[in-house]
């Protein structure tokens, strides 16, 4: 554990490389693919966290849920209000199972990387930008299946004077494609600029607590800042997770409605 820990602090990208645990070799095939990596044994937890929660807090036949169950209907019924006030129309529960799961999924993703030596899914950006192409190319797909070339009608804002029409079109189509990094990069990016500020902040006041019997006591005074900054980053996690669902569903509300 201390060469674990000495490790994150000479070097603070480390906590983010991804690691095999279990390996298959084969002299004839190529069997990494199956190989169990921090990865994928992460998003496996993650996986069996979301579905613990919504096997094991079940009411039981119960008048009153308990406080678990209170609290698992909490979350979906703010999900839901947001996304029928988003999406809004006659269909919006037909996409809200989707946005429900992405967000149980970066939520409990990012709870899950706030413990210490764990690994934080969602600060890879070629995972999580990839996610959001996903979801970008879906968006795409379905305003092109329901509108056809009226979806184009998308890039050119109702009112437009005809001589800025070329110009806006060139921005709206710039503003439409960047959609499919900034929606993960943003999330990526949040999480992990703040876990790298707490390992550096914590291998700094390691070290100087080391120093002497002086700095050991006075070093509780950074150490309670650190903690101050990790509850700060739980909320961070919170929040970026509500962010990408109301961006994911105001994204659909463009591809349902063009507006």
């Amino acid at each position: 554990m201390f060469n674990l820990l000495n490790t994150y602090i000479t070097s603070p990208l480390d906590q983010f490389e991804i690691r095999t645990l279990f390996g298959l070799q084969s002299s004839f095939i190529d069997l990494s693919c199956l190989n169990l990596t921090t990865f994928s044994l992460y998003t496996i937890i993650v996986l069996l966290v979301i579905t613990s929660l919504y096997t094991l807090t079940n009411n039981n036949n119960k008048i009153i849920g308990s406080r678990w169950l209170i609290s698992q209907e909490a979350i979906y019924d703010t999900i839901m209000n947001m996304t029928k006030g988003q999406i809004g129309g006659k269909n919006w529960g037909l996409y809200f199972p989707m946005i429900f799961t992405l967000f149980m999924f970066i939520f409990i993703a990012n709870l899950i990387s706030m413990i210490p030596y764990s690994f934080a899914l969602s600060a890879h950006l070629v995972f999580i930008i990839s996610l959001s192409i996903v979801i970008w190319l879906g968006n795409t797909i379905l305003g092109l299946y329901k509108h056809g070339w009226v979806f184009f009608s998308l890039f050119v804002p109702a009112g437009t004077p005809l001589p800025l029409v070329p110009l806006l079109v060139i921005i709206e189509t710039l503003s439409y494609f960047a959609r499919a990094i900034s929606l993960g990069l943003r999330l990526g990016s949040n999480i992990l600029a703040g876990h790298l500020l707490m390992v550096i902040l914590a291998g700094l006041t390691f070290n100087f607590m080391l120093i002497n019997l002086f700095t050991l006591v006075f070093g509780f005074v950074p150490l309670a800042m650190i903690l101050a900054i990790m509850i700060l980053e739980f909320a961070i996690g919170i929040i970026q997770a509500y962010v990408w669902t109301i961006l994911t569903a105001s994204y659909l509300k463009d591809a349902v409605y063009l507006h």
